[in-house]
């Protein structure tokens, strides 16, 4: 069995993917022990920013470790287990809200297309959206 990082090189769908964990020094952490529970944009995923976003995040590495960190959850949590939460919190840190229905789960607004992705030191879950920061809320005085 592959480890993440190798599982998401041989499936061939997560090239984007690959070059921004590449580019955000976080290959060594996704070939790590683990275990972790990684929503993974697809490469149709990327596709949808807007021209030049992932360029621009990949000359911002530390932004761009927040972002990948935010799709990473520690532990190991199937399709089924993902089902069962309203929120889970991030590598990075903040939550995710998940919300599960008949016509599947989302995490906040990325659609879950493919799950259960089985590795030697975790699981991957394929989405349909690139997960984006939460902004932080301003508060008046």
């Amino acid at each position: 069995m592959k480890k993440i990082i190798e599982t998401a090189i041989a499936d061939g769908s997560f090239k984007t993917l690959i070059s921004a964990v590449n580019a955000a020094g976080l290959t060594e952490t996704l070939s790590g022990s683990g275990p972790f529970t990684f929503f993974a944009p697809n490469d149709e995923a990327f596709a949808k920013l807007p021209k030049g976003t992932v360029e621009a995040m990949i000359k911002d590495v530390p932004k761009l470790r927040q972002v990948l960190n935010y799709h990473l959850l520690s532990g190991k949590l199937g399709g089924g287990d993902v089902r069962k939460l309203t929120t889970a919190k991030t590598v990075q840190g903040q939550d995710v809200a998940v919300t599960s229905t008949n016509n599947g789960v989302k995490v906040n607004d990325a659609k879950v297309i493919q799950t259960d992705i089985v590795c030697e030191n975790g699981i991957i879950h394929v989405i349909d959206t690139v997960l984006t920061l939460p902004t932080a809320k301003s508060v008046a005085i």
